[in-house]
């Protein structure tokens, strides 16, 4: 994959002409691939960085944004989030034909899998998911008018626009016929979502994608958070989606859409709802239309996992858990359902 999505020698020459100091050659190792943009570590005789890029095909609109990564980040680096530092920004695609960003390499581990956290005690399980909801109280008290991202998004109607980009979304990746059950399940889901959209809480910046294997945490303390990695969802809007969001994502059912035992869904974190009590009580949000909140969250799982499927019918070669994607589908789109009822 390396040489398709990733040429060293290019990488090199792009590197040195953005002022980047590159000493020798460049060796180029995929950190991980897939669903999401593919994640490069690059290293030299001296220096570590890593790359991110769109993944090779089945592309959809808005989903692989690295562009928005690097804006997001280099504003928001240096006001306590936890970031890696921004390096480069190809946004014409000179290196490999796609967007492409560089940021500093941060020493640390990822939680991805349950077999992770084998080594993790309970205690200190506990301790990481309370930095983790630390760190989104932490990015939605950023004032983002000062840090210059008030352009970034449009949060006035931004949970009208939600409901509406993932029933287009669905339409976009959906691997079923019109008459199929599921499908008017959507279409349901979508009128429904819309008819209970709440008054939006206080804007903030939103990562759009938070949970533990978004994170690097220290190597020898899980409770601390190193660095929030993968912003390409990011956007200025209502943070009670990332916190719902994150929430939903400790689902059994979101091991079906990862394709492995996601360290998120084990039941050895605290509950969802421990994870949105503690958020409310640090953030001081209003969680009164919370049902609302886990419906959308619902929604926009169940189209990602038809959106894996749709790729790996569309091509794309990185895709190994299609099938099980798409049982995952309805599953989200009916906790969606009852999260409404």
């Amino acid at each position: 994959m390396t040489n398709d999505a990733l040429d060293p020698a290019a990488l090199r020459r792009y590197l040195i002409a953005n002022d980047v100091p590159v000493q020798g050659e460049l060796a180029v190792e995929l950190i991980a691939g897939g669903r999401s943009n593919l994640t490069f570590k690059v290293s030299d005789e001296s220096s570590a960085w890593v790359v991110r890029r769109p993944p090779l095909g089945g592309l959809t609109p808005s989903a692989h944004d690295v562009g928005r990564e690097f804006v997001v980040t280099e504003k928001l680096y240096g006001t306590g989030v936890p970031i890696a530092r921004p390096v480069a920004l190809d946004v014409d695609g000179t290196v490999c034909g796609a967007p492409l960003t560089v940021t500093e390499f941060v020493t640390g581990r990822v939680y991805r899998h349950k077999d992770d956290l084998d080594a993790v005690s309970d205690e200190e399980l506990a301790a990481n998911a309370s930095s983790l909801v630390r760190v989104l109280v932490d990015l939605h008290a950023v004032d983002y008018r000062a840090v210059g991202l008030e352009s970034f998004g449009r949060p006035d109607g931004f949970l009208e626009r939600q409901v509406r980009l993932w029933a287009r979304q669905w339409e976009l990746v959906k691997t079923r016929g019109a008459d199929d059950a599921l499908s008017e399940d959507v279409t349901k889901l979508a009128a429904a979502l819309a008819e209970a959209i709440p008054r939006t809480s206080r804007p903030s910046v939103v990562h759009g994608d938070f949970r533990i294997d978004n994170t690097i945490c220290d190597p020898e303390r899980a409770d601390v958070i190193r660095a929030v990695v993968d912003w390409e969802l990011s956007t200025l809007g209502d943070p009670l989606t990332d916190i719902a969001l994150m929430c939903v994502y400790r689902s059994p059912a979101f091991d079906l859409v990862f394709g492995h035992p996601a360290a998120w869904t084990s039941p050895r974190l605290p509950s969802a709802d421990t994870l949105a009590e503690q958020y409310a009580r640090l953030s001081g949000r209003d969680l009164s239309d919370w049902n609302f909140y886990l419906a959308l969250a619902n929604f926009k799982i169940g189209v990602i996992a038809e959106g894996i499927t749709h790729r790996a019918q569309h091509g794309a070669k990185d895709v190994q858990n299609a099938g099980e994607a798409a049982q995952a589908a309805p599953e989200f789109i009916a906790a969606a359902r009852n999260a409404l009822k």
